[in-house]
């Protein structure tokens, strides 16, 4: 049986190392087991208990205090990353992953390392080498969303890095909570067929809503990219989310094939000791 991993990317700011938390607690309530891995070696806090921290291999603060790599904040955290898929070993040998394991990976906020940058797509690379079921669950922060110039960069980056690391993939809007009276205008986002209403409601000028009708026209036209909700608050909510990814990752499929073939086993053997009473 394989084992499976949420691979949570996005923007700097956009509640990843929350939602990892989240889904934690979830987790727990729900009876079933997860575990959580730190993949950004710029961290300073966060409330989830971490099964692997990559700052146990590498941290920013030990590039940027290497006087013979002169690196800044950016260089060094795609220099940690390289570091890490020289190092896989050590990553294997630390999350030790086992049939069946659910894994959800906190990855850096820094967009290139998904976009454009091999170092994302090297490690789920791996991870599938390991027999993962790796699904990457792209997270924007609901309050970039709400002004159109932003939507349609968030929905870019989202799609980049769907095209980049060739997993099966699901957008969140997070932070929906703290947004509540805009969630009208939030539901024109979380509809992929919103090109319409958009186009009418652009300010650019017409040089730029040229540029904007063509992306939004092949964004709606292939139902490129659309964003699920996801308010923290409301279990409900948290449960669809799961649902969404537990069917992307699928998660169950082998439990449920497992379970049958126990029941045809225990069956066939009833019917043995039937057949020898005989």
């Amino acid at each position: 049986m394989p084992a499976y991993a949420q691979i949570v990317v996005g923007p700097a700011g956009s509640g990843k190392s929350t939602y990892c938390h989240m889904m934690q607690q979830h987790f727990q309530v729900l009876g079933r087991s997860c575990r959580v891995i730190n993949l950004d070696p710029a961290a300073e806090t966060y409330k989830y208990e971490a099964t692997v921290d990559i700052r146990e291999l590498i941290s920013i603060e030990d590039v940027m205090d290497d006087e013979e790599l002169h690196l800044g904040p950016n260089g060094g955290l795609v220099f940690c990353m390289e570091y890490l898929t020289e190092n896989f070993e050590w990553l294997h040998e630390n999350m030790d992953p086992q049939d069946d394991d659910y894994y959800i990976i906190d990855c850096p906020g820094q967009i290139e390392l998904y976009t454009h940058l091999d170092v994302m797509k090297v490690f789920v690379d791996k991870l599938k080498s390991w027999d993962f079921r790796v699904g990457a669950v792209y997270l924007m922060d609901s309050q970039f969303l709400v002004e159109r110039g932003k939507y349609i960069s968030g929905t870019m980056a989202a799609l980049s890095c769907m095209t980049k690391l060739e997993v099966p993939h699901m957008n969140i809007m997070t932070k929906i909570d703290v947004l509540r009276n805009a969630r009208e205008e939030i539901d024109n986002y979380t509809d992929p067929s919103c090109y319409e209403r958009v186009e009418n409601a652009t300010k650019y000028t017409k040089r730029y809503a040229k540029l904007v009708d063509s992306l939004f026209r092949v964004i709606d036209d292939y139902s490129l990219v659309n964003f699920q909700p996801l308010d923290s608050s409301d279990e409900d909510s948290i449960n669809y989310a799961l649902a969404i990814i537990d069917t992307m990752l699928q998660w169950g499929e082998d439990q449920d094939v497992k379970v049958r073939d126990e029941e045809e086993r225990d069956f066939e053997n009833e019917m043995d000791e039937l057949n020898l009473n005989d």
